[in-house]
């Protein structure tokens, strides 16, 4: 498969001009030849909107699954979304993946901060599985992939790419984590790790930009700069990894 991941600066608040860009974004990943586009983590509202986050969530099978729904089916890209979902009372921050025919939503199960615990409710730690042309993925969202224990949790399950949408604020460590945290993650566990994230800045944060694709034996594929917009591209292809597989057996030889 073709991935292709958005580094966004998106709009806090605005939920029209958001989806505007990733749909734009959908249109340039089809005519690239990729067939999943990811974007950052609450794309859609905005990491930075605040208190009016829970104006701006939305029911999991609401009009978000229904546009991202169509614009797959006009696009042939399945898309990987940061939203904020409410369910009832309750508001979590999640993620949708959305192919035109299924929608499946995965709700953050690590909180950072004073920020994002004062505005949603934990989802419970789970192995969310999607199946994509063929290949099985993992989904995470940002500070959930700094404990091991949830990447692990996927690879046991099978997975063989995990999809992380993040909001990585500026920092003197932000770097550490995108270039070494999470090649290591791909690494012990012999997968590919997307980790998109936004970049420039709104009224609350600054984000650190960095995204980047890693491959099952730590390498990058693909990445951006701390600053501005892109789009990268990787074809992931785990047979071109057998080798690394064979070389690095953590899964068949962990004990518990």
């Amino acid at each position: 498969m073709r991935l292709a991941a958005l580094q966004m600066h998106a709009v806090a608040g605005d939920r029209t001009a958001n989806f505007f860009r990733i749909e734009t974004a959908a249109r340039e990943a089809a005519e690239n030849g990729a067939d999943l586009l990811v974007t950052p983590e609450l794309a859609i509202p905005g990491y930075g909107a605040g208190e009016m986050i829970s104006e701006l969530a939305e029911p999991a099978g609401g009009d978000l699954a229904e546009r991202l729904a169509a614009l797959s089916r006009e696009t042939g890209v399945a898309l990987v979304v940061g939203f904020a979902e409410h369910d009832g009372e309750t508001v979590f921050n999640s993620a949708i993946y959305a192919d035109g025919q299924r929608s499946i939503v995965y709700r953050k199960s690590h909180l950072f901060g004073p920020y994002e615990r004062k505005l949603f409710a934990p989802g419970k730690p789970a192995a969310c599985i999607v199946e994509h042309r063929g290949m099985k993925l993992g989904m995470l969202i940002c500070y959930d992939v700094e404990f091991p224990e949830n990447v692990r949790r996927l690879a046991q399950t099978g997975a063989q790419a995990v999809i992380v949408p993040t909001a990585l604020p500026a920092s003197d460590h932000a770097e550490f984590i995108a270039r070494k945290l999470v090649p290591v993650r791909a690494f012990e566990n012999q997968l590919f790790v997307a980790y998109v994230n936004h970049c420039g800045n709104d009224a609350l944060f600054s984000y650190a930009g960095l995204s980047g694709i890693a491959a099952p034996d730590g390498t990058m594929l693909a990445e951006a700069p701390e600053t501005g917009e892109a789009l990268l591209f990787a074809d992931i292809q785990p047979t071109d990894y057998a080798a690394s597989t064979a070389a690095n057996t953590y899964l068949p030889d962990l004990r518990v």
